[in-house]
């Protein structure tokens, strides 16, 4: 498999707006910022976590 062209980028971005339709699809670029949101966070939670347990008992 190669890299993706602008053809085929081109192609399943039409794919997608008929499967979905023009009003889905800001709702699902939003669903998915708020997940990138949430992982970054629970990442670096979880980085603070393992690397400055002093940090925690103090809460």
């Amino acid at each position: 498999m190669g890299r993706l062209g602008a053809t085929e980028i081109i192609v399943i971005l039409v794919i997608v707006l008929l499967l979905f339709g023009g009003k889905k699809i800001p709702e699902l670029m939003k669903g998915l910022g708020n997940g990138i949101k949430e992982f970054k966070n629970a990442s670096k939670e979880e980085q603070t976590q393992t690397t400055d347990p002093k940090k925690e008992e103090t809460k």
